[in-house]
């Protein structure tokens, strides 16, 4: 029998039927004969309204059910997010402040990721001296050909490594080997580091160690003294840094319920345009100065960070309560609460998810991604469009040095176009389908980068406006790119699935020096084929689910059902189609 209605009596001394029982009292009333059927105290109410009764305040002596005829069915047990967003609200300012401070990690992020722009460029130089008018000295000479007596820097020395340490003339593998150092630690990191955040250390841990272990080696390559040292600690930072924005990403948006993922998770592509943005300005203030003091500037306030990481951001609630740790959620969700806590424990009841038995150690949730065939294609469709935005991404900013255009102004222009993308995002995420968004915006980052080639050979103006165009369409797609695989996996892999995918960005960005090299000689060796790559790896991403609106589901059973019930009901509409 199966009863859903809660009746609390202000009027116990009125008569009623069925009769009411005394104030400090309630009843639960069956819908099939509406008899009592059992008693319950007071302070059990909090209980039954988490478990979604009906509740009618009686203060008068109409019949009991004379105007709830139409029954209420009891829900099922709420999941997960319905519980966290009970709890603790959709969103709120304690929320805010945590994804704010938490997004704040890409900031420093970004600055890592485009030092080198500054650091490792060849400063300009002039001839200082003039033997007679057949002298090779002028701007069009190679220095490498000319005495070390017929020309200068314009700048100090060690403004750059390669002006202080001499790599003018060394091969563009030796002056490529930091960025390349760079890009390969955050691979490395991403293969080693990407399941830690799922399995032991969870996101709070793996972001304050990722930033920690970013800082403390951006601050020992102040003392680098040759390229090899310089190279071993970009290597080192890359590795650190890897997991820095997937981190801030998922536990950002774990803190907020399901409506406000994507413009929570916009606030982190802010941040990193922040980072991106302050560059230009800190190189331009120390333009005179050692390279070396950049990266004070940029290592000494992320120690800061760190701190305050460690002190006052949260554990992700549903990493806590999928790994079994219900009490360390539930304390979570109370300091966070808006909600009565006292109904915290006993929501927290009712949700039917268990820990999962599979990820016992750190390369299960690698291993179940690969193992299970929805899983894989997914995965596999996030990371070639992920490779294509990657050698855009990380490419055009490296390239902008073969442009014909300031360096200081042309690295702010890029920087301030990530703004707009991430205003788009933040304002049209929840209205913007994923897969087409992604789609649309990778089509347009690929022809407007080979129409930079192909143009720019005519009409040399228009060349810096297509490549801020293009520079834009792959920051937003990007942005999209980094939700999308957000949706896409439920919370016990989730953290994993996303550091892959920024490993294949990543992995594309490997390539880009390479090309950006070539392109000095051929400019469609480098727009070009940033313009196919980012075209052409888009396509898979036809075959995903659209998941604008979804619930996040949080284990790979879950995830697996609702893909079941997807495939049967498209499977009853093509048969109700055929039928009719």
């Amino acid at each position: 029998m199966m009863c859903n209605l809660v009746v609390i009596d202000t009027a116990p001394n009125k008569s009623l039927s069925p009769p009411l029982v005394p104030l400090s009292f309630c009843c639960i009333y069956c819908r099939v004969n509406r008899e009592r059927d059992i008693l319950l105290p007071k302070q059990y109410i909090h209980l039954l309204l988490s478990l979604n009764f009906h509740i009618v305040y009686m203060a008068d002596s109409a019949p009991l059910l004379s105007h709830h005829d139409q029954s209420v069915e009891l829900r099922q047990p709420r999941s997960l997010d319905e519980t966290i967003e009970r709890c603790i609200g959709d969103f709120g300012w304690s929320q805010f402040l945590q994804a704010a401070l938490v997004s704040f990690a890409w900031v420093f992020d970004a600055q890592q990721t485009f030092i080198s722009v500054f650091t490792d460029a060849e400063p300009s130089w002039h001839c200082t001296q003039v033997e007679h008018q057949s002298s090779a000295c002028n701007s069009l000479s190679n220095i490498c050909q000319l005495s070390k007596n017929s020309w200068s820097w314009d700048w100090p020395t060690h403004t750059s490594i390669i002006s202080e340490w001499g790599l003018e003339c060394s091969t563009s593998f030796i002056t490529g080997l930091p960025a390349s150092s760079f890009f390969m630690g955050c691979l490395a990191g991403g293969l080693a580091l990407a399941t830690l955040a799922d399995s032991t250390l969870g996101r709070k841990n793996m972001l304050l160690l990722s930033c920690l272990m970013m800082s403390l080696s951006s601050l020992l390559t102040v003392f680098s003294s040759n390229i090899w040292m310089y190279s071993a600690l970009r290597l080192i930072n890359g590795f650190g840094r890897a997991t820095i924005g997937t981190c801030a990403l998922v536990l950002s948006t774990e803190l907020v319920g399901k409506r406000w993922r994507g413009q929570v998770g916009v606030i982190g592509f802010f941040c990193f345009t922040l980072g991106f943005l302050s560059l230009p300005i800190i190189a331009y203030i120390n333009r005179g100065s050692s390279w070396r003091t950049l990266y004070l500037w940029i290592s000494v306030p992320t120690i800061f960070y760190c701190i305050l990481v460690r002190f006052l951001v949260h554990e992700s609630p549903r990493w806590l309560f999928v790994r079994g740790r219900k009490e360390e959620a539930v304390s979570t969700l109370k300091s966070m609460a808006q909600a009565n806590q006292s109904i915290l424990t006993m929501s927290f009841s009712n949700v039917p998810i268990e820990p999962e038995s599979w990820n016992v150690d750190l390369y299960s949730t690698v291993k179940i991604l690969l193992n299970k065939r929805w899983a894989f294609r997914r995965l596999a469709a996030v990371m070639i469009a992920g490779f294509g935005i990657g050698m855009v991404y990380y490419g055009m900013p490296l390239g902008l040095g073969n442009l014909s255009f300031n360096i200081y102004l042309s690295v702010t222009f890029n920087a301030l176009s990530e703004l707009p993308s991430s205003l788009i995002t933040f304002f049209l995420m929840g209205k913007l389908n994923r897969r087409g968004s992604l789609l649309g915006f990778t089509v347009l980052s690929g022809i407007c980068s080979v129409l930079c080639v192909v143009i720019g050979q005519v009409w040399p103006g228009l060349q810096i406006g297509l490549e801020l165009v293009s520079f834009f369409s792959a920051c937003t797609a990007f942005n999209v790119e980094l939700i999308y695989t957000l949706e896409l996996f439920p919370t016990c892999v989730r953290n994993s699935a996303i550091s892959i995918v920024r490993q294949a960005l990543v992995f594309g960005g490997v390539f880009s020096p390479v090309l950006v090299a070539a392109g000095r000689k051929n400019g469609f060796l480098s727009y070009g084929v940033f313009g196919l790559a980012i075209g052409f790896c888009a396509l898979p991403v036809l075959g995903l689910p659209e998941t604008r609106g979804a619930t996040m589901c949080d284990t790979m059973d879950e995830e697996e059902q609702k893909e079941l019930e997807k495939a049967a009901s498209d499977a009853h509409g093509i048969a109700a189609a055929m039928l009719a």
